[in-house]
């Protein structure tokens, strides 16, 4: 039986779901503390732990779905991350939003 849990981030977004199969998805994520942000990330490796194929999606890029991206990406490497398609620009660019950038546009993305 797969699991779905939503964190409680306040005006922002987070899930993962552990698949019955061999693969694990986180869905956005958006860090409210810094208690959070730990207890998230330590949960999220925990319930990952022997799963063959990690993903990330992200549905889009405002900062309630990719603020902490860049501290998730730091500890897990995302090497699946799933976006649709687009050129989205800030005017004024956070951490997070360099890293959506960086991982949006590499050749390995999935659209």
């Amino acid at each position: 039986m797969s699991i779905v849990k939503s964190f409680s981030v306040g005006n922002g977004d987070m899930f993962y779901i552990k698949h019955d199969a061999d693969s694990f998805s986180v869905i956005d994520c958006c860090y409210s503390t810094d208690d959070d942000w730990k207890r998230q990330l330590d949960e999220i490796e925990c319930k990952s732990k022997n799963k063959g194929i990690t993903r990330f999606i992200s549905t889009h890029s405002d900062d309630d779905h990719i603020k902490g991206l860049k501290a998730y990406n730091s500890r897990f490497k995302i090497s699946n991350f799933y976006c649709v398609r687009n050129e989205a620009t800030k005017v004024e660019e956070t951490d997070d939003f360099k890293e959506y950038k960086r991982l949006r546009d590499n050749e390995k993305t999935f659209w």
